[in-house]
Protein backbone atom coordinates (compact mmCIF):
# COMPACT_ATOMS: atom_id res chain seq x y z
CA UNK A 1 0.00 0.00 0.00
CA UNK A 2 1.86 3.42 -1.08
CA UNK A 3 2.07 5.76 2.15
CA UNK A 4 0.63 8.88 2.18
CA UNK A 5 3.50 10.96 0.68
CA UNK A 6 3.89 8.87 -2.25
CA UNK A 7 0.27 9.44 -3.08
CA UNK A 8 0.54 13.03 -2.39
CA UNK A 9 3.25 13.61 -4.72
CA UNK A 10 1.72 11.79 -7.50
CA UNK A 11 -2.03 12.84 -6.92
CA UNK A 12 -4.41 10.48 -7.28
CA UNK A 13 -7.84 9.49 -5.66
CA UNK A 14 -6.67 9.60 -2.17
CA UNK A 15 -5.04 12.74 -2.24
CA UNK A 16 -5.75 14.70 0.87
CA UNK A 17 -4.80 18.46 0.48
CA UNK A 18 -6.38 18.62 4.06
CA UNK A 19 -3.70 20.67 7.24
CA UNK A 20 -2.26 18.43 8.74
CA UNK A 21 -2.70 20.30 12.12
CA UNK A 22 -4.90 19.67 14.79
CA UNK A 23 -8.14 20.42 14.17
CA UNK A 24 -10.45 22.74 15.98
CA UNK A 25 -12.07 20.78 18.18
CA UNK A 26 -15.61 20.47 17.15
CA UNK A 27 -14.60 18.71 14.51
CA UNK A 28 -12.95 16.33 16.97
CA UNK A 29 -16.01 15.92 18.91
CA UNK A 30 -18.31 15.38 16.09
CA UNK A 31 -15.89 12.18 15.07
CA UNK A 32 -16.57 11.19 18.35
CA UNK A 33 -20.36 11.44 18.58
CA UNK A 34 -20.60 9.41 16.00
CA UNK A 35 -18.83 6.16 16.92
CA UNK A 36 -21.01 3.60 16.80
CA UNK A 37 -24.13 5.25 15.45
CA UNK A 38 -24.93 7.69 18.65
CA UNK A 39 -25.31 10.52 16.84
CA UNK A 40 -28.16 9.02 14.56
CA UNK A 41 -29.23 7.73 17.54
CA UNK A 42 -29.78 11.21 18.88
CA UNK A 43 -31.20 12.61 15.76
CA UNK A 44 -33.63 9.89 15.54
CA UNK A 45 -34.69 10.48 19.46
CA UNK A 46 -35.40 14.22 18.19
CA UNK A 47 -37.13 13.43 14.79
CA UNK A 48 -39.57 10.78 16.33
CA UNK A 49 -40.65 13.04 18.93
CA UNK A 50 -44.00 14.10 17.53
CA UNK A 51 -45.96 11.09 15.27
CA UNK A 52 -46.39 11.47 11.54
CA UNK A 53 -43.55 10.93 9.14
CA UNK A 54 -40.79 11.90 10.88
CA UNK A 55 -41.12 9.60 13.18
CA UNK A 56 -41.77 7.27 10.54
CA UNK A 57 -38.20 8.49 9.02
CA UNK A 58 -36.63 8.00 12.06
CA UNK A 59 -37.54 4.40 12.06
CA UNK A 60 -36.43 4.03 8.91
CA UNK A 61 -33.09 5.62 9.15
CA UNK A 62 -31.82 3.50 12.40
CA UNK A 63 -32.69 0.28 10.64
CA UNK A 64 -30.53 1.46 7.76
CA UNK A 65 -27.90 2.87 9.95
CA UNK A 66 -27.53 -0.46 11.57
CA UNK A 67 -27.45 -2.78 8.30
CA UNK A 68 -25.07 0.02 6.91
CA UNK A 69 -23.02 -0.10 9.93
CA UNK A 70 -22.59 -4.50 9.60
CA UNK A 71 -22.40 -4.31 6.16
CA UNK A 72 -19.70 -1.98 6.55
CA UNK A 73 -17.96 -3.97 9.24
CA UNK A 74 -18.09 -7.14 7.00
CA UNK A 75 -16.59 -5.26 4.05
CA UNK A 76 -13.80 -3.91 6.29
CA UNK A 77 -13.42 -7.47 7.92
CA UNK A 78 -12.59 -8.64 4.16
CA UNK A 79 -10.74 -5.57 2.57
CA UNK A 80 -8.31 -4.63 5.33
CA UNK A 81 -6.83 -1.67 4.01
CA UNK A 82 -4.05 0.33 6.40
CA UNK A 83 -5.03 3.55 7.57
CA UNK A 84 -3.07 6.53 6.90
CA UNK A 85 0.25 6.62 8.98
CA UNK A 86 -0.25 8.11 12.17
CA UNK A 87 3.27 9.43 13.47
CA UNK A 88 3.84 12.90 13.43
CA UNK A 89 0.18 13.74 12.56
CA UNK A 90 -1.51 16.22 15.01
CA UNK A 91 -4.35 15.84 13.36
CA UNK A 92 -4.59 12.29 13.98
CA UNK A 93 -3.49 12.62 17.69
CA UNK A 94 -6.18 14.46 18.68
CA UNK A 95 -8.53 11.59 18.21
CA UNK A 96 -10.18 10.95 21.44
CA UNK A 97 -9.57 7.19 20.47
CA UNK A 98 -7.55 5.80 17.84
CA UNK A 99 -8.82 3.53 15.41
CA UNK A 100 -7.71 0.61 15.07
CA UNK A 101 -9.73 -1.39 12.35
CA UNK A 102 -9.46 -1.57 8.49
CA UNK A 103 -9.53 1.80 6.60
CA UNK A 104 -12.22 0.35 4.17
CA UNK A 105 -14.84 1.76 4.34
CA UNK A 106 -15.42 4.77 6.71
CA UNK A 107 -18.15 3.43 9.19
CA UNK A 108 -18.54 6.89 10.01
CA UNK A 109 -19.57 7.41 6.75
CA UNK A 110 -21.13 4.70 5.79
CA UNK A 111 -23.54 5.25 8.83
CA UNK A 112 -24.27 8.77 8.48
CA UNK A 113 -24.83 7.62 4.56
CA UNK A 114 -27.16 5.25 5.38
CA UNK A 115 -29.11 7.19 8.09
CA UNK A 116 -29.45 10.09 6.09
CA UNK A 117 -30.61 8.47 2.71
CA UNK A 118 -33.39 7.13 3.98
CA UNK A 119 -34.49 9.35 6.10
CA UNK A 120 -34.26 11.67 3.22
CA UNK A 121 -36.33 9.42 1.15
CA UNK A 122 -38.94 8.91 3.85
CA UNK A 123 -39.12 12.81 4.60
CA UNK A 124 -37.36 14.74 2.03
CA UNK A 125 -37.10 17.85 3.54
CA UNK A 126 -36.09 16.63 6.77
CA UNK A 127 -33.27 14.41 4.62
CA UNK A 128 -32.34 17.84 3.75
CA UNK A 129 -32.01 19.66 7.31
CA UNK A 130 -29.65 16.42 8.40
CA UNK A 131 -27.59 16.29 5.49
CA UNK A 132 -25.00 18.69 6.37
CA UNK A 133 -24.53 16.70 9.67
CA UNK A 134 -23.87 13.72 7.74
CA UNK A 135 -21.50 15.43 5.55
CA UNK A 136 -19.64 17.22 8.59
CA UNK A 137 -19.24 13.71 9.84
CA UNK A 138 -17.73 12.97 6.86
CA UNK A 139 -14.94 15.49 6.76
CA UNK A 140 -14.36 14.72 10.61
CA UNK A 141 -12.60 11.55 9.18
CA UNK A 142 -10.61 13.37 6.77
CA UNK A 143 -9.83 16.18 8.59
CA UNK A 144 -8.20 14.09 11.66
CA UNK A 145 -7.08 11.88 8.91
CA UNK A 146 -8.50 8.91 10.40
CA UNK A 147 -9.37 7.72 6.37
CA UNK A 148 -8.14 7.87 3.19
CA UNK A 149 -10.97 10.09 1.05
CA UNK A 150 -11.78 6.88 -1.28
CA UNK A 151 -12.55 5.23 2.75
CA UNK A 152 -14.85 8.00 3.15
CA UNK A 153 -15.98 8.21 -0.88
CA UNK A 154 -16.60 4.18 -0.39
CA UNK A 155 -18.52 4.55 2.84
CA UNK A 156 -20.91 6.58 1.50
CA UNK A 157 -21.61 5.04 -1.65
CA UNK A 158 -22.48 1.62 0.79
CA UNK A 159 -24.35 3.37 2.76
CA UNK A 160 -26.66 5.44 0.20
CA UNK A 161 -27.43 1.84 -1.35
CA UNK A 162 -28.11 0.74 2.20
CA UNK A 163 -30.96 3.23 3.06
CA UNK A 164 -32.57 3.33 -0.27
CA UNK A 165 -32.58 -0.73 0.18
CA UNK A 166 -34.04 -0.26 3.39
CA UNK A 167 -36.37 2.67 2.33
CA UNK A 168 -37.49 -0.02 -0.73
CA UNK A 169 -38.00 -2.62 1.81
CA UNK A 170 -40.37 -0.83 4.23
CA UNK A 171 -42.42 1.20 1.14
CA UNK A 172 -42.68 -2.17 -0.21
CA UNK A 173 -43.72 -3.85 2.99
CA UNK A 174 -46.65 -1.19 3.74
CA UNK A 175 -48.18 -1.72 0.16
CA UNK A 176 -51.14 -3.34 0.39
CA UNK A 177 -51.60 -6.05 -2.25
CA UNK A 178 -47.63 -6.98 -2.51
Amino acid sequence: MPSEMSLRAGGGPDENDLPATRPAWPVTVLGAAAQGGLIWVLVAGVLAWRPGPRRRAAGHGLVAAAAGMAFGHGVKAVVRRPRPAAQNLPARRALLEQPKSSAFPSTHATTAAAFTVAVALTAPATGAAIAPLAAAVCYSRLRTRAHWPTDVYGGVAIGAVAGGLVHRRFRRGSTPGR
